[in-house]
This record gives structure tokens, sequence and C-alpha cells, in this order.
């Protein structure tokens, strides 16, 4: 009996822990799946995640595009360096935006990324995609 109580002890501190942090995290992160698509050069897939007008500069060409020609440019970044391998470096922010850092590795490069979301019709849309080349 003793030692149902201690597990009954473990397991509701560890419900308030998980619970607390479910609850600061918003109980997903956004960059999971984005980071995904990243790492498999899915220009398609990544595009899902765009808002209908977005920043977007890759190796220092900026412009401001629709969706479609966000995914054109980004399909040509693909094309061109193929991601080996991209992982979150840092994420920030506030439950309405947030940010994150990466490095991706294409086409035997080393590129530093910049993604920044926000919040609004219900779902997390990319506003900001930077891709620069490291030195």
């Amino acid at each position: 009996m003793r030692n149902l109580g201690f597990k009954s002890v473990l397991l509701l501190t560890a419900l308030f822990c998980c619970g607390k942090m479910s609850a600061q995290t918003g109980g997903y992160d956004v960059f999971v799946p984005i980071a995904k698509y990243i790492r498999l050069g899915d220009a398609e897939k990544l595009s899902a995640w765009f808002d209908d007008n977005l920043e977007i500069s890759i190796i220092s060409n900026s412009s401001d595009s629709s969706k479609n020609q966000a995914r054109c440019i980004v399909k040509t970044f693909f094309d061109s360096y193929s991601p080996r391998e991209f992982d979150i470096t840092h994420t920030a922010g506030r439950s309405n935006m947030k940010y994150a850092l990466g490095r991706l590795n294409a086409g035997g490069e080393m590129f530093e990324v910049t993604i920044f979301v926000t919040f609004k019709n219900q779902s997390y849309r990319i506003q900001q995609l930077k891709i620069q080349k490291t030195d």
C-alpha cells in the first residue's frame, strides 16, 4: 500500500510538471513539421505553412512574395542545394508569434535559416523565411 502512495505522488508530480510545460509551450511545436519539410527539401509541403504574402530572402535575394511565388523560389533553392541535414538551434517568441534559427547543410554548403511565424486564423503561418550562407 505504501508503494502505491509513492507511485501516486510520482504520477501526480509528473502530470503537474508536464501540464505546466504544455501550458507554457502551447502543447505544440510549430517548428517540428516546418523543420521536417526543410530537411526533406519539400517546397510543396513547406509552402502549406506560408502566409498568403511573406518576406523571403534566399542567399541575399530578398522579396515580398505571394505564397505561390515563395513556393517557386524555395523549390528552385532546393533543386540547386539539395538538403542533407537541418536542425533548429534556437526558438523564442510569444504565443502568437515565434521565431526559430537553424542550420541547414545543403548542396555541400552550410546555411543559417531564420523562420518567423505568426498565429492567425487558427493556425501558424510563416511570415518570413531567410536562408543565408554561413562563412
